[in-house]
């Protein structure tokens, strides 16, 4: 095999190695989707006046770990004449395994002499640069080569991949080819070299498949570079024929809406860059069984810009819950969350609503579930005496005690063995502070119940109050950030862009006001004056998310605490209960964390 008279020599030393064993990267192989990112060459270029190397290696056998390569071939070929070869031998520094040598011929002899890796690698990147790289199972070569570039500090120039054995399975059928394997394919196109499991030989085999399966592409209406790798990747029929949809979109941050014919919405989505992320639908990428039953139905995109990626985000919250799309599985019914409330009577009790009363003065939420609410009324009833019968109680009629107050869990106020006023004392209050402000009570009589569950080995009851513990201080959490932030009737903030410009904000009672961008080189101060005069008007109202839902008020918390984020007017002080919920973060990470390896435990 010819080999390169003056191979070049590698721009730095390879890695150091101790003893005789290689410094060995942490790398695994790529699949067949990963290899199709480069940009060098532009999706628009056509077929015949596209750089092919086609390329093959021989190797040791074993996976891609920087070594193993003993013998490297390409060809670089366009418009169907042959531009150059490169060819070489690699002596990989370890031993070859009987069964490679029967296979290829490739004797431990022949790669004494041969340069390493170290020194081909840098050639073969220049032979490479600005062309597409072809191989036949391009992840199992492209593997080989990415990892000896990670393994000696070289960067892999990321070029565009096409697998010829990827784009015979779409355009041959099992009537012409039994399979895909290359020398299949060579003898089915009648190729002018046959593969012999010699890098030279199989890469200009692979040339003529190559241009035979260019040759068939044009019956698919594939003509370009861009077009020929979309189509080596399994898109399906519906994609192809819809991708006229995303044909014209703006890139720019906003919210895409699918549409029926008769132009119902279909599914919403957002993106820094929609017309990036709608063509994304179309092409392999995107496997999800219901996205393709969604696209057989959709017959335009509508796109709505927006100033920036917070309002986009704000904007698919409230599209998806003012219009459910089929197709969207998240926030689709924000109408469904609930609360658990304090009930207006003599005795109060907890109760779970849909809505909060202007009167309700003690609450907590909201929850996504009503199980997740009666798991967390199950912990407040185990920290806080509340009665848990649903009757309404009366000062002067006597109701019949249940098996609670029998087994001193209950006060019996149905019986009037305790007075209002002492109830209020002893259960109405300690929710209240609980809740609203401190809850160290319902925090301190879970954790007691544990450890006693624990002590006595009843571990299935203890992680059943655990669970209550989590629903708890997850909700008291939650709700006691919202609050903080819903009670602000305006708060105006900013933050840099990438580019130099300002990201700007208003927010009225935890609900997205106004939304703009100053340009680069745009003082930002007019700018916010404009938006705060054109803003939302947002009524205050009751509760901690009076005015807009819970994930909107959050998404927006969610900017506002990021650290590059600056307020610049606020109407009240943004502020949390000194002792609040968020004291007990820790304890609420260790206990989720704790369930969810339960729950691991339990699916072996």
């Amino acid at each position: 095999m010819a080999q390169p008279d003056s191979p070049v020599r590698p721009a730095r030393p390879p890695l150091p190695r101790s003893g005789s064993d290689p410094v060995r990267p942490g790398y695994l192989q790529g699949t067949l989707d990963g290899l199709f990112t480069g940009d060098q060459v532009p999706d628009d270029l056509p077929l015949f006046r596209t750089t092919f190397v086609v390329v093959d290696l021989e190797t040791t056998g074993g996976a891609p770990d920087g070594g193993g390569i003993t013998e490297i071939g390409a060809v670089k070929v366009c418009g169907g004449e042959e531009l150059g070869t490169l060819a070489t031998l690699v002596n990989p520094d370890q031993p070859i395994p009987p069964f490679i040598t029967v296979l290829t011929g490739i004797t431990q002899a022949m790669l004494l002499p041969a340069p390493r890796i170290a020194e081909v690698l840098p050639s073969f990147l220049e032979f490479i640069r600005g062309a597409v790289l072809v191989a036949h199972n391009a992840p199992y070569d492209v593997g080989f080569l990415k990892a000896a570039c990670a393994q000696l500090g070289q960067p892999w120039p990321n070029p565009r991949v096409l697998d010829t054995a990827a784009l015979a399975r779409r355009v041959l059928t099992r009537d012409e080819v039994p399979n895909r394997k290359l020398g299949t394919l060579a003898a089915y196109f009648r190729t002018s070299r046959q593969p012999s499991h010699r890098a030279l030989d199989d890469a200009q085999a692979t040339v003529d498949v190559l241009h035979g399966l260019i040759a068939r592409l044009a019956g698919h209406g594939v003509r370009t570079i861009g077009e020929a790798i979309e189509f080596a990747r399994a898109v399906t029929p519906t994609q192809r024929r819809k991708r006229y949809l995303a044909d014209g979109l703006p890139k720019a941050p906003g919210v895409y809406i699918f549409r029926a014919a008769d132009d119902r919405p279909l599914y919403v989505g957002t993106s820094g860059d929609i017309a990036t992320r709608v063509r994304s639908y179309f092409t392999a990428a995107e496997k999800r069984a219901r996205m393709s039953e969604m696209l057989a139905a959709a017959e335009r995109v509508e796109a709505i810009e927006c100033a920036h990626a917070l309002e986009a985000e704000v904007r698919e919250l409230r599209l998806i819950a003012a219009h459910a799309p089929p197709y969207n599985r998240r926030s689709k019914f924000p109408e469904r969350k609930v609360w658990l409330k304090l009930t207006s009577e003599p005795y109060p009790r907890l109760s779970v609503v849909r809505q909060l009363a202007p009167d309700d003065d003690a609450y907590l939420g909201p929850f996504t579930s009503r199980r997740g609410a009666e798991l967390a009324a199950a912990g407040i009833h185990d920290a806080v005496p509340l009665r848990q019968c649903t009757h309404k109680l009366s000062t002067r009629t006597v109701t019949p005690a249940c098996a609670l107050a029998e087994l001193g869990r209950c006060a019996a106020p149905c019986e009037h063995r305790i007075s209002p006023a002492e109830y209020e004392r002893t259960a109405t209050i300690p929710l209240r502070v609980a809740t609203m402000e401190d809850p160290q009570v319902v925090v301190d009589a879970l954790l007691a119940r544990i450890e006693v569950l624990a002590a006595e080995h009843r571990y299935e009851e203890a992680a059943t109050v655990r669970g209550r513990l989590t629903a708890v201080l997850r909700a008291t959490l939650r709700m006691q950030r919202l609050a903080g932030l819903t009670r602000i009737a305006e708060l105006a903030a900013a933050r840099r862009t990438e580019t130099g410009g300002w990201e700007l904000v208003v927010v009225r009672h935890g609900r997205l006001a106004g939304a703009a961008t100053a340009a680069p080189g745009v003082h930002p101060r007019p700018v916010l004056d404009l938006v705060r005069a054109t803003a939302e008007t947002v009524l205050p109202g009751h509760g901690p998310v009076p005015s807009a839902s819970a994930e909107e008020s959050e998404r927006i918390l969610a900017w506002l605490e990021r650290p590059e984020t600056r307020l610049v007017e606020v109407s009240a002080g943004w502020a949390s209960p000194v002792r609040g919920a968020a004291r007990f973060r820790d304890l609420l990470a260790k206990a989720e964390s704790a369930s969810s390896a339960q729950v691991s435990t339990e699916r072996l």
